[in-house]
């Protein structure tokens, strides 16, 4: 075996070694060569080699979303590790564990005009659980650092910084190594929570909210689920991203609040509402809490606690498994309430409702969503963009064995292609993705990619702009708020899908598309675009009126 002759670089793939990371994401650079050398040519390694540092980001943070464990990213010194930047605040709030090793100049070359230098130290401080900043020597000083960094990234679950300067030359090789770093595994604490405390609110509110976030699949135990389920004094409210599945839980949020009025909001306002997952979708349900506030709420998590609400009561530090297996011991769901029976009865109008809509809409991107999500395959893992998706996705009905990702933690559409990519290769089932057009062509290095297994897939919907802000208030119809905001454009996937060899597809009807769609389904030969043109136009106006006719 080969190593780098550097000994700094030694110690941190050989702790890299020791603390059982196995993912590697590389960006091609000369600052970093000593640890792509070393990184590359350890079998212990699986090395990938990503151009755009920013996509090459969102990669890692897919591969890291679904094997659960850290995933390390790895660049040369100056403007490359910035590109880091967006998946980095993104792991941060989703909490997900990726490691930043960030080649540097020394720190004698900072600040004194020399190429590719910029102050690397800390400069991801406000969205980081842990900064590692190394020195030149290596020493057990930087050792500690290194332990600590991989530590923290398990125990805390989200992003840490690895900043370690090198000095010519770069490129040498040795066939031993000079260095044998001390491995400090994490120690996971357990998590207790006094439970006595909790049981009395509980069994005395009769009208209990559970609003659940994004979650993993399979996460919450299904007796649990059924716990809740069965309690008449219980309302459970999930999302799409949420992959929490129960008849007699209200899953399509804003299809059911939006028509509220008063006395509606006063009838659902909760005595105590209890939240876990991460970041909810809906702004509706965020207002309707924020202004009808609960007498009581927990938010159970290990590590984050947001007021999202302005309503926090008590943080319980453990997870949700834990928290209602202890809870459910002294209480009894067997009182008899109406808050449950309220809310499924006009839920089931709500529904009729929407089919009633659904039903005779022209061809618009709701009618999109509708197909897609009653032809899509079962079992498969679907990877949902963020914006005008991630919104048009909660209003109609899943399959409960489809798992569901959403880069929720910072919302943002910049990585949404490069995450279910890398999620992709990850995951062993199917994976689709459902993307916007400015979110699709803003990530199209993403395509730029070598790993991207022939079962992947991209459903894409091209209105030719940003549709969401005709959505949003402030709405008209100007150049200003068409080039601006808008952001319109006649740009098409089909150059793109040719280039980077997708099989192609492309459809703007809804009868092409229910001919078409199976096709593209069942052909796993090449991963594959299908592109599917709506009108600009008339889908806000669909949208809206889908809220007014849901009383």
């Amino acid at each position: 075996m080969i190593y780098p002759e550097i000994p700094l670089a030694q110690s941190i793939i050989e702790i890299c070694k020791g603390h059982h990371l196995k993912h590697i994401v590389i960006s091609p650079g000369s600052r970093n060569a000593p640890l792509t050398i070393g990184f590359v040519n350890n079998p212990n390694f699986k090395c990938y080699s990503i151009a755009d540092e920013r996509s090459a980001a969102f990669f890692a943070l897919g591969i890291a979303q679904q094997l659960k464990e850290p995933v390390a990213l790895l660049c040369t010194s100056g403007s490359a590790l910035l590109n880091y930047y967006p998946a980095v605040a993104e792991a941060f709030y989703s909490q997900i564990p990726i490691v930043i090793i960030s080649a540097d100049r020394p720190l004698s070359k900072v600040d004194i005009g020399d190429g590719q230098t910029i102050r690397q130290q800390n400069v991801y401080q406000n969205h980081i659980i842990f900064n590692a900043n190394l020195t030149e020597i290596a020493s057990s000083f930087n050792d500690m650092l290194i332990n600590k960094a991989l530590q923290e990234a398990v125990l805390k679950k989200g992003p840490v910084h690895i900043n370690a300067p090198f000095e010519e030359p770069l490129y040498n090789i040795v066939e031993q190594k000079s260095v044998s770093p001390v491995i400090i595994s994490p120690h996971i604490p357990a998590a207790k929570v006094e439970i006595h405390p909790f049981v009395k609110t509980w069994n005395n509110a009769n009208k209990k909210l559970v609003l659940i976030g994004v979650c993993e699949p399979h996460m919450l135990n299904q007796a649990i689920i059924d716990y809740l389920a069965n309690d008449t004094t219980v309302v459970v409210m999930t999302e799409v991203t949420s992959n929490i599945h129960h008849p007699n839980f209200i899953q399509h949020i804003d299809r059911f609040i939006t028509p509220f009025d008063e006395v509606d909001f006063n009838d659902f306002q909760p005595e105590l509402l209890i939240t876990f997952g991460g970041m909810v979708v809906s702004k509706r349900i965020k207002a309707f809490l924020r202004k009808y506030k609960p007498l009581k709420q927990w938010h159970i998590d290990i590590h984050r606690h947001y007021d999202t609400y302005d309503s926090l009561t008590d943080k319980i530090i453990t997870t949700p498994n834990d928290f209602f297996s202890e809870l459910f011991k002294y209480t009894d769901n067997s009182k008899i309430g109406n808050y449950r029976h309220w809310a499924l009865n006009l839920a089931k109008k709500r529904q009729i409702a929407h089919q009633k809509y659904v039903s005779k809409i022209p061809f618009s991107d709701m009618e999109v969503f509708q197909f897609i999500f009653n032809n899509i395959p079962n079992h498969i893992q679907l990877q949902i963009s963020n914006s005008a998706s991630i919104r048009y996705a909660q209003l109609f009905d899943l399959d409960p064995t489809i798992e569901v990702f959403c880069n929720r933690g910072t919302s943002g559409i910049d990585g949404s292609t490069s995450t279910a990519i890398g999620a992709a290769v990850a995951s062993k089932k199917q994976n689709i993705l459902i993307t916007g057009d400015i979110s699709f062509f803003y990530d199209n290095n993403a395509l730029w990619n070598m790993y991207i297994p022939p079962n992947f897939k991209i459903i894409l919907l091209n209105n030719q702009g940003g549709g969401i802000f005709r959505i949003l208030p402030g709405h008209q119809e100007s150049p200003t708020f068409n080039t601006y905001f808008e952001t319109e454009h006649n740009l098409n996937a089909e150059h793109l899908a040719k280039m980077h060899q997708f099989d192609y597809y492309n459809v703007k009807d809804i009868n092409s598309l229910k001919t078409t769609f199976s096709s593209f389904i069942s052909r796993n030969e090449k991963p594959a675009i299908f592109e599917i043109n709506t009108p600009t136009k008339i889908n806000d106006t669909i949208l809206k009126e889908y809220f007014k006719n849901l009383v």
